[in-house]
């Protein structure tokens, strides 16, 4: 009886904050973590398993999830896998409610599943949809999912949001509108929804993150030749999000962006649109496709020797492009 009382008080979550070691900061925690199949969210969830912690994978592929876990588990942690189309309300109503069903509760949330879109506006008139999935994923997604944990986490009096954001809400990056707009309205609704839930012992932390090797930026050829962080350095950003639970983590750089923009806005517009003069359009973006056969069908052949052709000579950087690569790293152009 005494033991399991013990167990019990030093399951509670002001408890596991007080005891909680250097070597294992996150222990017993339980972390829900979307886009955890590949990239940020996987190299995240094994260094979360590594604090201690038990990643809850969420992603559209019980493949690829399946993958993580096993890696997870063969160092010694463990961890869950869930399917989930975050997009769809009642995929996220069903999730949450399997999670609180099943896990003694849900403690912290890392929003990462995202979709990038650089395309100028000069190409985008008759792309709305661009817009509209852009914030279906990247915005209206993760707050579902916060609003339906969100109930959960003030119940039990404890509970960490940590938003994947950008560097470019900071950089006003040309080219990435539908991006950064969705992004920075996760942002919005972050600061004012910690202001609501501050007395429950809820919070968030924002990250600012710079540009990362991952699936999501492969299209863009011409990111071959930028300085990127590897997913591994990013899942590092993730994790002193969750142990140290600051507003915002981000990079020089990126509050270099964001103290120019309020000092001097119009000098940024400026330079900004020398930026657009010096990093074109990628092909994808132009509509560029491969070269149809005499039947008016590209065959499986001319399109795999269409697309080496496009990686090979897409978005060759200018010197001057080179210089703002080197000078500025980790904004994604």
């Amino acid at each position: 009886m005494i033991v399991e009382t013990l167990s019990a008080i030093a399951d509670l979550p002001i408890v596991r904050d007080i005891v909680g070691t250097d070597s294992k900061p996150l222990a017993n925690r339980r972390v829900v973590i979307t886009g955890a199949s590949s990239g940020i969210g996987a190299a995240a969830a094994i260094q979360i398993a590594e604090a201690g912690g038990t990643p809850i994978l969420v992603a559209r592929s019980l493949d690829k999830l399946t993958e993580v876990k096993e890696t997870i588990e063969s160092a010694g942690g463990t961890a869950f896998v869930y399917s989930c189309d975050v997009t769809d309300a009642e995929s996220v109503t069903n999730l949450v409610a399997t999670l609180v069903a099943e896990h003694e509760s849900i403690d912290m949330l890392v929003n990462n599943a995202g979709r990038s879109i650089r395309r100028s506006l000069a190409l985008s008139h008759d792309r709305f949809h661009d817009f509209e999935r852009t914030m279906a994923l990247n915005y209206f997604g993760a707050v579902r999912l916060i609003m339906e944990l969100l109930p959960h986490m003030r119940q039990h009096g404890f509970g960490h949001i940590v938003n994947i954001s950008s560097i470019g809400v900071q950089t006003n990056t040309p080219r990435f509108a539908a991006y950064v707009a969705s992004k920075s309205a996760l942002d919005a609704f972050s600061r004012v929804a910690a202001s609501e839930v501050h007395g429950d012992g809820v919070t968030f932390t924002t990250i600012h993150m710079p540009l990362v090797r991952t699936p999501m930026i492969a299209p863009t050829s011409m990111y071959d030749a930028f300085p990127t962080l590897s997913p591994d350095e990013a899942g590092e950003m993730v994790l002193r999000a969750l142990v140290k639970r600051p507003k915002e983590i981000g990079t020089p750089i990126g509050t270099l962006g964001e103290l120019t923009y309020t000092l001097v806005p119009g000098v940024v517009d400026r330079i900004l649109n020398k930026a657009y003069d010096v990093f074109p359009d990628s092909h994808a973006a132009q509509g560029v496709t491969p070269i149809s056969d005499e039947a008016g069908k590209p065959s499986s052949r001319t399109k795999a020797i269409a697309k080496a052709s496009i990686a090979l000579t897409d978005q060759p950087l200018s010197r001057g492009a080179k210089r703002m690569v080197r000078l500025l790293p980790g904004i994604h152009w």
